[in-house]
């Protein structure tokens, strides 16, 4: 097939595949183009797969080919250079973008027990391209190099040495790619390298997870050894106290399998209140629901606590930044019912030339917070960027009106707008851990 231009040439499209335990989403990216909505030729996903019509991933992949076939985007297509692969767990060996081979599809294979219900079918889509284009260098791409930076101190459990290492057991942490690409976005929305910046990431969603970012390299992750720990999430716990499984084996009488799906299907929000649906939660706290609101409560508490320990462990916070699902995802419960569309900053100007007076930010109870009397909050200056600090620290939070960042009116974890800026000395991680 030829290209969709007819011309020649060295191959530039890359077909970028996310196989996931039930879907495969893809984008098709024209890399001779500068990055940007104008490179993507193509995306899509298909879902439910093993559920109804697609039997398998094997099924899934021939129907994104056909997909792209049928746009003159093909699998044949001679434009084609390459094929990247998202895969969830590399383990400690593979901490950058790898050419897959034998060997490496093998050792992906190995560390499906650290992965079981995401590394198969990241194996599976694999397979399935290089038997479709064999003749292509894929390339997999693995959630947990970005989380490779992390100290020895922070990544280590405090268990026997021995063990973990024959085990493999230690912070691996997850949601890599989303993470590094957030905290770098972060960094160009502020002007400045991400050398320059220390950033909190959330990643908010079903799966959620916190990292801590310091000058583009992240020294501390919430997720562990699986995606189990750290934040409360739509169906897993995130943190709780080991003992519950020891607790729950003893006196509740229940399996490894049973505590396993206890606490990776029946928990987290679910568990709390029947829903991993912030839509649905933010509707019931509305009707006052005091289940929903308690298991609100409790995410965003969670939230809170790891924004402050990361806090502590950067030294100098610049923004904490979230994806747009994440903000999304905060706002339908902080103002509890569906977010709905975006509301326009300023009225409709066809209509009238009056500027509104901007809406004061609230904290979780509805409650205006206090603007300070000079600095980039007084009238005339809401263009500028808004300067915030996480109570009750110093902290200086830069945020701009975009996307991931958070702003005033958007405030679902209590931050409170300041015009005060204060200099920290830059994060200096110690040669070795600390001892008391």
């Amino acid at each position: 097939m030829s290209s969709p231009d007819g011309q020649g040439g060295t191959p530039s499209h890359v077909l970028v595949l996310n196989s996931g335990s039930s879907s495969v989403k893809y984008q098709l990216l024209d890399m001779a183009v500068a990055p940007g909505p104008d490179a993507r030729l193509a995306s899509g996903l298909v879902e439910r797969i093993g559920e109804g019509e697609v039997a398998d991933h094997d099924a899934a992949l021939r129907i994104i080919a056909d997909e792209l076939d049928g746009q003159g985007l093909g699998l044949d297509s001679p434009e084609l250079a390459a094929v990247g692969h998202r895969v969830v767990h590399g383990g400690t060996r593979f901490t950058e973008p790898t050419l897959i081979t034998d060997e490496v599809v093998a050792a992906i294979e190995e560390l499906v027990p650290l992965a079981p219900l995401h590394n198969p079918a990241n194996i599976t889509g694999i397979k399935v391209a290089r038997e479709l284009r064999p003749d292509l260098p894929q390339v997999a791409v693995f959630d947990t190099a970005f989380h490779s930076t992390i100290p020895e101190y922070a990544a280590r459990y405090a268990i026997d040495t021995a063990t973990a290492d024959e085990h493999g057991i230690r912070r691996y942490g997850f949601h890599g790619t989303s993470h590094a690409f957030v905290s770098r976005a972060a960094a160009k929305l502020l002007g400045k390298e991400s050398s320059q910046v220390n950033v909190i990431v959330l990643h908010l969603g079903n799966g959620a997870s916190a990292s801590a970012v310091a000058g583009g390299v992240c020294v501390d992750t919430s997720m562990g050894l699986t995606p189990l720990e750290g934040l409360v999430m739509g169906t897993r716990s995130g943190d709780v106290d080991p003992a519950v499984v020891f607790h729950l084996a003893r006196v509740g009488g229940m399996t490894v399998d049973e505590i396993d799906t206890l606490l990776n299907k029946r928990s987290g929000l679910l568990g709390l209140c029947g829903d991993n649906d912030m839509r649905e939660i933010g509707r019931r706290m509305a009707e006052g629901d005091e289940a929903a609101r308690l298991a609100f409560d409790i995410y965003v508490h969670r939230l809170r606590k790891y924004v402050g320990a990361y806090t502590a462990v950067l030294g100098r916070v610049d923004v904490i930044a979230l994806h747009r699902r994440g903000r999304r995802e905060l706002r339908r419960g902080a103002r509890g019912g569906p977010a709905g569309p975006e509301r326009p900053r300023h009225r409709d100007r066809r209509r009238t030339q009056r500027r509104p007076r901007p809406r004061r930010a609230t904290d979780l109870h509805g409650h205006q917070q206090r603007r300070c009397g000079r600095g980039p909050h007084r009238r005339g200056a809401r263009d500028r960027p808004r300067h915030l600090r996480v109570r009750p620290t110093l902290t200086t939070l830069h945020t701009q009106d975009a996307p991931g960042i958070f702003r005033s009116g958007t405030n679902p974890i209590g931050l409170r707008p300041c015009a005060e800026q204060r200099s920290f000395a830059p994060w200096d991680p110690p040669s070795t851990p600390t001892t008391s």
